[in-house]
């Protein structure tokens, strides 16, 4: 057993790391607990998409390269993301003459361009936050959740050996004891509950980025060319347009024959150099039953529709897919992803009660001794709790509140929509910083409001309330309504509880 000076040096380290990464820790796990479904909050944010059922066989000669060609005839690459049961329209993508990447969506029913909603929704702006912040300069976002992905490591193992009766505190929560006694126990609680995930979802987020933590690897085994560790590894093909234009063949002779070699569906097809006598066509196989992401993919002429590639997913590149696959849950299976979000959210519960906690055992002292660093870290622990969840509101409401139209006075509603959240978000720590203790009772109270009028507004601008949503299987907005109303009432009755014990006390 380890030594009462080795578990002190650990429960030091446990606590500044927790300190020092809390912050960043509850972005990642707030974040991943939503995109866990990411589809389903797009089907709330872009309501034209709010289809039934796919049909089960399409044409895409016939429904998405007319729209194709009229929409981005000029553009380097369109990638054609095939309906799901989760995702019911056919996804067009491309970049424009800026080389921004642009969506539009096509009703795989009727072949009907959808209208565009001007907005990234949760698969465009809530999941590369969780895994990039939204900071692309020098990879910075990459390299901050990788420290944030070491330290929630080191957490978990320094937990475990601080923590020796993990049994015993499993079942000592004590939610009618004092603040910090009750703070502490649901701490330890969320710790041990769901600790194998906590670890593995830690875990596979850096396996997944191994390219950009340790760059060396590729270049000591691919000296010089890190172009045949990509051919090798996903089956990258590329080649240079040749300025001649061509015909394009059949993208449906192409899905055919990798469905029939597979035995399995296509999810996705990426036309390069449309147009093009060199331009040549990714057939991309599905994951959705699987837990592995694989990369198997076929590789098509796209002008005589010729086989130029057959890749399959080698062994090394499975191990890394593997854990990809377990990170991302993009495998179906509902019940699992169920117990995916309810671990995320334990996890960020985790380290809220572990900041709370420390800075509630250390705010009278540092009062007493005339130090703001206390203060300092109660304004960032609401900013990074209920901050984070009130700008999460405040960007699902300007997706309702937006009028649509805003692109005639070249402003981009996408981007108004991520700046109130980055907005809303810098401003709860101006709110923590001047109200202090309080700023945690006006934001509960501000996070019940603004669930409930996300809620209001998505009837009022679509007419879909619940009940209709529910009467015409619209499980997806349904369900979006009802955690809505479930987080307000979860925060106006915790803020009702924070009264009341101001008021006792």
């Amino acid at each position: 057993m380890p030594g009462s000076g080795f578990r002190a040096s650990l429960s030091w380290l446990h606590t500044w790391a927790g300190v020092l990464l809390g912050g960043l820790l509850l972005a990642v796990f707030w974040s991943g607990s939503l995109v866990v479904f990411d589809r389903e909050i797009d089907r709330w944010m872009l309501p034209s998409t709010r289809l039934g059922p796919p049909p089960t066989d399409l044409s895409l000669d016939r429904l998405v390269v007319p729209h194709a060609q009229q929409l981005a005839g000029t553009a380097v690459r369109w990638s054609i993301t095939l309906p799901t049961q989760r995702t019911p329209v056919i996804q067009l993508e491309y970049p424009d003459v800026a080389g921004v990447s642009t969506r539009r969506f096509i009703d795989p029913s009727s072949g009907e361009l959808l209208p565009d909603h001007g907005s990234w929704a949760a698969t465009g702006f809530l999941f590369p936050f969780h895994y990039s912040l939204h900071l692309r300069w020098r990879d910075l976002g990459y390299w901050l959740l990788g420290i944030a992905g070491m330290g929630m490591l080191l957490l978990l193992v320094s937990g475990v050996v601080i923590h020796r009766k993990l049994i015993r505190e499993f079942f000592s929560f004590r939610p009618h004891k004092s603040t910090q006694r009750a703070t502490l126990d649901l701490h330890n609680l969320t710790g041990v509950v769901a600790l194998p995930f906590h670890f593995l979802i830690s875990l596979s987020g850096l396996i997944i980025f191994f390219a950009i933590y340790f760059p060396t690897v590729i270049e000591r085994i691919y000296p010089g060319n890190p172009a045949a560790f990509s051919t090798a590894a996903f089956g990258t093909y590329t080649r240079q347009a040749s300025g001649e234009p061509a015909a394009l063949a059949s993208l449906d002779t192409m899905r055919d024959r990798a469905r029939d070699t597979w035995g399995d569906e296509p999810y996705m097809l990426r036309v390069w150099h449309p147009g093009d006598a060199q331009a040549y066509v990714e057939v991309r196989r599905t994951f959705a039953h699987q837990v592995t992401m694989n990369v198997d993919r076929m590789t098509f002429d796209g002008s005589s529709g010729a086989l130029l590639l057959d890749h399959r997913t080698g062994p090394i590149a499975a191990i890394q897919r593997f854990f990809s696959g377990l990170h991302f849950v993009q495998f179906e299976h509902w019940t699992l992803r169920w117990l995916y979000f309810l671990g995320g959210l334990s996890g960020w519960v985790m380290i809220a009660t572990g900041l709370l906690f420390w800075t509630g055992t250390r705010r009278a002292r540092h009062q007493r001794q005339g130090h703001s660093g206390a203060h300092l870290l109660d304004a960032i622990c609401v900013c990074s709790c209920s901050g984070l969840i009130l700008a999460t509101l405040g960007f699902f409401i300007a997706n309702r509140a937006l009028p649509t139209d805003v692109g005639r006075f070249e402003i981009d509603r996408a981007a108004l929509e991520g700046w109130a959240f980055f907005l809303i978000w810098a401003s709860t720590l101006v709110h923590a910083l001047i109200r202090g203790a309080a700023a945690w009772r006006g934001q509960l109270l501000a996070i019940g409001a603004a669930a409930l009028a996300a809620v209001l507004l998505n009837w009022l601008t679509t007419g879909d309330h619940l009940l209709f949503s529910v009467q015409h299987g619209l499980h997806a907005v349904a369900g979006m309504d009802l955690m809505l109303m479930m987080l307000a009432l979860l925060a106006l009755t915790t803020a009702r509880r924070l009264n009341r014990r101001a008021a006792d006390a």
